[in-house]
């Protein structure tokens, strides 16, 4: 009985090995199963998807109520990027690097999972440090010493706004999906869940890439709506509901 169980603990730990130590890519979905279930032993890492959820959920509503409640500004700015230049600004750059830092830090069942993870986080540490270019003349509630920002700052933080959102949909429609040889009811319904997730995440990034390739003069009418700041918004809270599910904060097996 103890060589077997010993045998059966070796087994386990060179698992997780493939899981953590980058050995390649599992094609068996038996193999997902059975690491799904061993994962769950392991309370960090449900804790990380959870953290990666609630942060990506949040944001918006924090950058958009914490200036209302305070009385501070009641302006709604044209993204979520651009309340870089306002008192949010501290809000928005630390919640930015504690979601790439989770996103850096977990470890997906194989190459493509941590890779896209991994570039995920990347491009999350890029928006936060890189901020948009500043909108000339002022807005309300904007903050006058962070207007001197030369444009080519402004274009990666931008492209990598697109990456970023890329990333995580994709997670959602292909990695997340993965999984049980045959899944349970709960499964059949999450991978639904991340599906419409990342089509609505795929949705969003559509609508900002034919909203910036319109006429200067369309988007000028356009912007009292706010449109940017919506759909970054949506996009960024259906990535947070698909890491909840992914985290089994929702739709947890029984």
């Amino acid at each position: 009985m103890k060589n077997r169980n010993e045998s059966k603990f070796c087994e386990f730990l060179c698992k997780l090995k493939t899981v953590f130590g980058g050995k390649g890519q599992i094609e068996n979905p038996r193999e997902y199963e059975q690491l799904e279930k061993e994962n769950k032993l392991v309370l960090s890492y449900l804790t990380v998807r959870k953290l990666i959820g609630i942060l990506g959920f949040f944001l918006p509503i924090i950058l958009l109520l914490v200036p209302i409640i305070l009385s501070a500004c009641c302006y709604i700015q044209p993204s979520i990027s651009n309340y870089y230049h306002t008192i949010m600004r501290d809000v928005f750059v630390g919640y930015m690097c504690a979601l790439s830092i989770f996103l850096l830090s977990y470890k997906g069942y194989d190459i493509v999972d941590r890779v896209l993870t991994f570039l995920a986080g990347i491009f999350g540490l890029m928006l936060a440090l890189l901020p948009t270019t500043f909108k000339v003349p002022m807005l309300p509630c904007n903050i006058e010493c962070s207007r001197f920002i030369p444009d080519l700052i402004g274009t990666i933080h931008l492209i990598s706004a697109g990456l970023f959102l890329l990333s995580l949909a994709f997670m959602s429609l292909f990695l997340f999906t993965k999984g049980e040889s045959t899944p349970t009811p709960q499964k059949l319904i999450r991978n639904k869940i991340y599906r419409i997730s990342g089509l609505i995440m795929l949705a969003c990034i559509g609508l900002l890439i034919i909203f910036f390739a319109l006429p200067e003069t369309v988007t000028t009418s356009l912007l009292v709506l706010k449109p940017v700041f919506w759909l970054e918004t949506i996009a960024i809270m259906a990535f947070g509901v698909s890491w909840l599910v992914k985290g089994e904060f929702l739709m947890k097996d029984s």
